[in-house]
């Protein structure tokens, strides 16, 4: 991905461009919570630290006098922005979809693994906004689809590709694309519409008569006009009375390919915000990527007993432990954890570990 001009110009420029936007979420806010870090009081716990959440319990008349002064990160409740749809791929979207929709998308066409949250979410949102999705997923169908494979199931038009077939992902998308379009139909690149840079009039006959105008979008959309989305995010954390433009936060986020990374980068750099982001790189676990560790799935239990926060423990639980982390060894910066979501993928993992999942696994 190469920053356009408008990315690379500075500060007002990129506000200009937000603000100039059409966006697929209503607004960028979402909920921020604050964890208080806590020696473990139970004998029987496996777990060095406690945890509560200020926001909750605090508002609520609850809380303990020994939270006072100890460590301490917030979290942005991006897996709350949809019910079916984690909260980075929302992100990513959230300027994409508008703009296909503009150039007259009738359909999409995408691919992911077989419980990919990209494709849950291109399907669901899709749905929404009126484009018919279409999902390729690699592998065989399972037995009993769960989790992000039966979202996508449920919103999208689901094929199954072979993973020969699907080590030629391009190939792959066009052919598929072009047996949607049809004959009289068109097929483009989601990133070709965005290189092209055009202003399109609803009244516009750029398309032509085609009946049917199929967009192709890569993997993971990771496009430059995904960068917005999350740079959106960025600009309105900025705006919060919680985190001052000139103070020292570190933001936390668990990150595959990177977009979402590179985004809060970026957004932090061009609107002139000291703000250091700190990514747990799919690269970082790419031995154990896909592999639930000793007691990872008890250490999420605590936190969603003792916070209300759902983690999974792939991703979110990484970024969670780094923020704790972050908050015991640095008392004069703020941490902010994104929490991304994640949680639909512990449907997945219920089916592939049962014996985490028992009552005799809770303390």
């Amino acid at each position: 991905m190469r920053p356009t001009p408008a990315l690379a110009a500075g500060g007002r420029t990129v506000a200009n461009l937000l603000s100039a936007t059409e966006w697929m979420l209503r607004s960028p806010a979402s909920q921020v919570h604050t964890i208080s870090v806590l020696p473990s009081q139970s004998p029987t716990s496996r777990h060095e630290f406690a945890f509560s959440n200020l926001t909750t319990s605090l508002g609520n008349g609850g809380g303990k006098g020994v939270e006072e002064g100890s460590p301490r990160f917030h979290v942005v409740r991006d897996d709350l922005l949809h019910p079916l749809a984690n909260g980075n791929k929302a992100r990513k979207l959230d300027a994409l979809l508008p703009l296909l929709r503009r150039r007259g998308a009738t359909d999409i066409v995408t691919c992911g693994g077989c419980q990919s949250a990209h494709a849950a979410a291109v399907a669901v949102h899709c749905a929404e906004w009126g484009i018919r999705p279409y999902i390729l997923l690699r592998g065989e169908q399972p037995d009993v689809p769960t989790g992000y494979n039966l979202i996508s199931l449920m919103f999208g038009n689901v094929t199954y590709a072979s993973r020969s077939l699907y080590a030629q992902r391009d190939e792959m998308l066009y052919e598929h694309a072009t047996k949607v379009a049809g004959s009289n139909g068109t097929v483009m690149w989601a990133d070709d519409i965005i290189g092209e840079d055009l202003v399109v009039d609803e009244d516009t006959t750029y398309y032509g008569n085609c009946s049917r105008r199929v967009m192709i979008v890569k993997e993971g959309a990771g496009s430059v006009q995904a960068l917005l989305g999350v740079m959106r995010l960025v600009d309105y954390l900025s705006v919060m009375t919680l985190f001052g433009q000139d103070e020292k936060v570190h933001i936390v986020v668990d990150s595959g390919t990177g977009t979402t990374a590179v985004g809060l980068a970026l957004g932090a750099v061009c609107l002139g915000l000291q703000w250091r982001v700190t990514a747990i790189m799919l690269a970082d676990t790419l031995e154990r990527f896909g592999k639930v560790l000793d007691g990872e799935i008890a250490m999420c239990r605590q936190v969603a007993q003792q916070t209300g926060v759902l983690l999974d423990p792939i991703y979110t639980l990484a970024a969670w432990e780094q923020a704790v982390d972050l908050c015991r060894r640095d008392s004069e910066a703020k941490v902010v954890m994104i929490h991304t979501g994640g949680t639909l993928g512990l449907f997945g993992l219920a089916q592939r570990y049962p014996p985490q999942f028992t009552a005799d696994e809770q303390s």
